[in-house]
Parts: structure tokens; sequence; C-alpha cells
């Protein structure tokens, strides 16, 4: 595929996913995800998709430090709805990286339903961040936040992008629309991609966790 070369040096996130080791898909569940996988999920390459990314990866490392993470065994919450803005296509890189699903989600196996992750992703919550997560087996929380203003765009995007927004621009200037795009991209990944400046961190301790819906 011809991604950018930078795809391939953002960094890269392994999880352990106890559906996959059942009906095994992995051998021992494990499932390693790079920003492509977040790419082929949305269609496209961009500060929303590299953000949702950035945070669910630092969320997750912050939750479990060395030990992998346990796809299926986190329960997001997101602070806007679902049809606000960009929250539906961070949510759906939200369940890619994490297996947290709305109702549309995996129901689980038989009569305990096991391996079920229909209900772990909430909208309209009450977080001070754009999302949440917690831990199902220790009820372990943290905020993540996001300012892509730390990241801004190049200078030069100012002059580019009316005309590739308006569809004036010719085939010089979508070519400097999109490799500034992506550069902006690139750093947030590459450049930033642990920066607290961009990624905000909050422990989080409800008292339950039904109080982030209320």
């Amino acid at each position: 595929m011809n991604f950018p070369s930078f795809f391939a040096e953002a960094p890269r996130f392994k999880v352990r996913d106890p559906l996959a080791a059942f009906l095994g898909a992995s051998e021992d569940g494990a499932l390693e995800y790079g920003y492509e996988d977040a790419v082929r999920l949305a269609g496209h390459s961009c500060p929303a998709v590299a953000g949702a990314y950035l945070m669910v990866v630092n969320g997750l490392s912050y939750l479990y430090d060395e030990a992998l993470p346990e796809r299926g065994g986190i329960e997001v919450f997101m602070r806007a709805e679902c049809d606000e803005g960009t929250t539906g296509v961070v949510a759906s890189i939200v369940t890619l990286l994490t297996g947290a699903a709305a109702a549309g989600g995996f129901q689980g196996i038989g009569p305990a339903r096991r391996f079920a992750r229909r209900g772990l992703l909430h909208f309209g919550a009450d977080v001070d961040g754009v999302m949440a997560l917690r831990r199902r087996d220790s009820g372990t929380g943290v905020v993540v936040d996001i300012d892509t203003g730390a990241v801004p765009h190049a200078a030069e995007m100012a002059a580019v992008m009316p005309g590739a927004v308006s569809g004036e621009a010719d085939a010089v200037g979508l070519n400097s629309f999109a490799a500034l795009w992506q550069d902006r991209v690139r750093r947030m990944l590459i450049e930033h991609a642990d920066d607290p400046k961009l990624i905000h961190l909050y422990n989080w301790v409800p008292d339950d966790a039904s109080t982030a819906l209320a």
C-alpha cells in the first residue's frame, strides 16, 4: 500500500483479546495494531484519527503500565454524543483498539454472554475530557483529553487550504495541501506521541461507573 512512510514509524500497540484466543484467531489472543489499521478503518488520515489513536494508546498504557491491555476488558465513556462533530470517527478507533462497542457490538457467546462487547461504549457521559477508560477487572479509570492546538498546521497551510477546500485548487495546490495535512499528522504521531501538551491523562475514580452517565 502507498501509505506515507511515517505511518510505519508511529507507535504500535499490542493487546490481548480473550475472544481471539478462544476462537483461535490469534495465538494466546495477542493482537498488534498500528496507525495504518486506524486509517484503513476510517478511510482517511487526519488529526482526529491520529488523536483518537494516540488517546487510546496513551490511556491504555496508563491503565496497564507494562502489562498487555485486555481488549474487551475496557469500558469507554465518550463525553459527546455519537453524532456530534468527529465523535463517531473517534469512537470507531476506540472500538478498534479496545473492543468496546455500543448497541451494535458483539453480544457474547452462550447463556453467560462470554466475551460480550456490546454496551461497553457509552456516549453523552459526564467526564472532563474527550473520553474516560475504565478497566472492568479492577475498576481503575483514566480520563483522556487532547489539545490538537499543541501541534498546529504549518504556516503555509493558510495559503493552500481555502483553494483545496473550495475545490478551486489545481493539482499543485492539492498536492501541497495533502503534504501539509499529513505533515501535521506526522508531527502528532512521531514528535508528540506521548507529549502531555497534546494528550492529557487524569486519574479517574468514579464512585460507580454509572455516575459517568448521569
